[in-house]
């Protein structure tokens, strides 16, 4: 009899275990996503000028974690590579202490890694596409940051201004787009992304530029498996 019982607990014991590993999988989505990303460095105060944007790519994992089990509702977040950046023309007395005997103008190269947490909420497939949008906030780490740098006649190559960088950047978050199955799990993604940086990606200190945030606007191009 007591063989018998340990043979029922060890039997519900598995079953659940098996239950709550298919429910969590089912509650998790996964994808990957490579992002074509124009941004935008926008200086806020006087002797600093954006005079162009920057084209660059954004990259990596999507993570949904589903809040009901239409999958209507999610926390997103995820982790990626975007590479940004934007030409800036400083007065003299500006920009980094090395430069700035003369006005100069500085061709940003920067790459962050980010980590976005958004709330994102998904229509119900019509015709099998899915309509959906997403807002909430990101944080950025510095991981480069290159700067073609020209004074008067001189040019100076990819000069490494990570240092010079303020070591985590944050702002809002705002997305929208459609979502076409492919497969029991398969499905891609189309839309469009815009982060709203609100910290100052040069530090003060080094610069004495003022505050400078960073804009991007991306077109999202994903899949989930």
């Amino acid at each position: 009899m007591k063989h018998s019982v340990w043979i029922v607990l060890l039997l519900v014991m598995g079953l659940n275990s098996q239950a709550q590993r298919r429910f969590s999988m089912e509650r998790v989505r996964l994808g990957f996503k490579l992002d074509p990303v124009i941004s935008v460095l926008k200086p806020q105060d006087a002797g600093a000028n954006r005079t162009s944007s920057r084209l660059g790519l954004s990259y990596g994992l999507m993570v949904d974690f589903l809040l009901n089990d239409e999958g209507n509702y999610a926390f997103a977040t995820g982790l990626q590579i975007s590479m940004g950046g934007s030409t800036l023309k400083y007065d003299a007395g500006k920009g980094l202490e090395r430069f700035n005997a003369n006005p100069a103008e500085y061709t940003m190269k920067l790459q962050h890694i980010e980590i976005p947490a958004t709330i994102k909420l998904k229509t119900t497939a019509y015709n099998g596409i899915g309509f959906w949008g997403q807002f909430g906030t990101y944080l950025g780490f510095p991981i480069r940051g290159r700067a073609d740098v020209i004074s008067l006649d001189q040019r100076y190559e990819k000069e490494n201004v990570l240092g010079s960088l303020t070591p985590i950047n944050a702002g809002m978050l705002l997305g929208a787009g459609i979502e076409y199955p492919l497969g029991e799990r398969l499905a891609a993604v189309v839309g469009l992304t815009f982060q709203n940086g609100f910290v100052d990606v040069t530090r003060n200190s080094k610069w004495d530029d003022g505050k400078v945030n960073m804009n991007s606007f991306a077109l999202r191009l994903g899949m989930y498996f």
